[in-house]
């Protein structure tokens, strides 16, 4: 029996992960061709806001079922010609969602909780 609840978790943590992309133009050619909004997450390798983000935040079931429903990438803030593409960044981790035409919707500094953070993708999905 418990091998038989372990296997649903497992599988249901697989259906519902977050896919993320490295590449920007990757990202919003996706978008494009599904119609789909984006979330860009600007994180640094030495940030631990940015893995508490990830972990807590991001991991979460609920969050990675809404998440489905939109393009995401990742980018290195220590990646220049990335950061390029994007608006300032005043810090990490910032979270923008931005539109096929790479229009920001909206935009979050720092960390914020599983409710808070599903609260964002409710507005930002009125948009």
């Amino acid at each position: 029996m418990n091998k038989i609840v372990l296997g649903l978790l497992l599988l249901s943590s697989m259906l519902f992960s977050v896919e993320w992309s490295k590449d920007l133009d990757t990202a919003f050619d996706l978008a494009k061709k599904e119609h789909k909004k984006i979330m860009v997450l600007v994180e640094s390798k030495t940030c631990r806001w940015c893995k508490k983000l990830k972990h807590r935040t991001l991991s979460d079931e609920a969050v990675e079922k809404r998440l489905s429903k939109f393009v995401t990438v990742k980018v290195m803030r220590e990646d220049a010609f990335a950061m390029s593409e994007l608006p300032e960044v005043k810090g990490v981790p910032t979270i923008f969602f931005m539109n096929e035409d790479k229009v920001i919707l909206d935009e979050i500094l720092g960390y914020v909780d599983v409710e808070d953070f599903i609260f964002y993708i409710n507005e930002i999905e009125k948009k």
